[in-house]
């Protein structure tokens, strides 16, 4: 059983991924729904006890093998939460599949919460030229689901500022991102010009499906720590085979 951990509906989008790569998977996902979308105004050291106890959660419904789809929570706290789990995070993967572009300009858009952790910086400053660019309150828009006019509003705001620079590629360094993909590329292309979008969750779910045990019956179990109607509605879509959410 594979366990995914985030703060919302973001990682729903990971799982996503995963599945197109290993369909018969069995997996557990927590949604810490309660703490809110992209764990934004938590310090590191809430962080940490956040993805502690999320981990344990996902243990405690029989997960061995971890995701974790929160990209604020940095690889040393998911060590110390994942009480010898095995752990994939976001980080590390999209590093490995920027190796090819070594030297490169990319543009890492992000929550600020994980622009200020420097979780990304880390591992992609020796790699590639980085720029880091916060877009605040666009996670909890997509979480609440507050509209294609507001998603837009927000992207664009955050583009202005460098717009006419030319990068190499674009990182989504927030699960949240690639549910409005379309606004983002159409933002990013009016702002930036032509430019490739790399989203990590499929590095992350290629490494899980060669490290991971994915022999199963592809089933999906969803829990979260506060009820969502617009989660049940997300995952009633993306995974349409039956499914059950409950609420712990």
């Amino acid at each position: 059983m594979i366990g995914f951990f985030d703060s919302g509906i973001g990682g729903l989008s990971v799982l996503a991924a995963l599945r197109r790569h290993a369909p018969h998977a069995d997996a557990v996902y927590y949604g810490d729904t309660l703490r809110g979308a992209g764990s934004a105004g938590h310090p590191e050291e809430a962080l940490g006890r956040i993805a502690t106890e999320g981990l344990q959660t996902l243990r405690m419904f029989g997960a061995q093998e971890i995701v974790s789809a929160s990209d604020t929570v940095a690889p040393q706290e998911l060590a110390h939460a994942s009480q010898g789990a095995r752990v994939i995070e976001m980080t590390g993967p999209a590093a490995r599949a920027l190796q090819p572009h070594r030297g490169k300009r990319v543009l890492l858009l992000a929550t600020p919460a994980t622009v200020i952790t420097g979780i990304y910086e880390r591992v992609l400053q020796p790699i590639v030229e980085l720029e880091q660019v916060p877009i605040s309150n666009l996670a909890s828009a997509i979480e609440f689901d507050e509209g294609d006019a507001v998603v837009r509003s927000i992207i664009r705001r955050a583009l202005m500022p460098i717009g006419g620079k030319k990068y190499d590629i674009v990182v989504l360094g927030c699960t949240h991102f690639p549910f409005v993909r379309d606004i983002m590329e159409e933002e990013i292309l009016s702002h930036l010009g032509a430019v490739e979008i790399m989203d990590p969750a499929d590095a992350v779910a290629k490494e899980a499906a060669t490290q991971f045990v994915t022999a199963g019956s592809g089933s999906s179990y969803f829990y979260l720590s506060q009820d969502s109607d617009i989660f049940r509605k997300r995952v009633e879509a993306m995974f349409p085979q039956k499914t059950q959410v409950r609420v712990l």
